[in-house]
C-alpha cells in the first residue's frame, strides 16, 4: 500500500454529487498534520493539474475552474482529505490524485457522463 489511498471515484450524471477521499497510510498524525494537502486531477490527452489544496489550519486554494463547486478538507486525527464535488460537469473527468510533497496516490477514476 503507498503513502497516499485514494477511494470514492465512480460514474456521476453532469450536475452530480461525488466524494472522493483520500488516507495517508504511512504518516503518524503529527506528520501528516505538517503537510499541505493537494488534489490534482488529470484528463485523458493532458496534463495533470492542480485542483485544490488545505493547509494543516485549514485554508483552502482552489483551481478557478472549480471554484465554488468544489470542496476540500481534511480530518488531521484520521489522516485523511476529501473533496466534495458538486456540479459536475463532463470536463471535470479525469484521474483524481491525492498529493503531499513528493508523494502521490495510485489515483481514482471520475467520469461525469452528459
Amino acid at each position: 500500500q503507498g503513502p497516499l489511498v485514494e477511494s470514492g471515484g465512480g460514474l456521476v450524471q453532469a450536475g452530480g454529487s461525488l466524494r472522493i477521499s483520500c488516507k495517508a497510510t504511512r504518516d503518524i498524525t503529527s506528520t501528516f498534520n505538517s503537510y499541505v494537502m493537494n488534489w490534482y486531477r488529470q484528463a485523458p490527452g493532458k496534463q495533470r493539474e492542480f485542483v485544490a489544496s488545505v493547509t494543516p489550519t485549514h485554508t483552502t486554494n482552489y483551481a478557478d475552474s472549480v471554484k465554488g463547486r468544489f470542496t476540500i478538507s481534511r480530518d488531521n486525527s484520521r489522516k485523511m482529505i476529501y473533496l466534495q464535488m458538486n456540479g459536475l460537469k463532463p470536463e471535470d473527468t479525469g484521474v483524481y490524485y491525492c498529493n503531499r510533497n513528493s508523494a502521490w496516490g495510485q489515483g481514482t477514476q471520475v467520469t461525469v457522463s452528459s
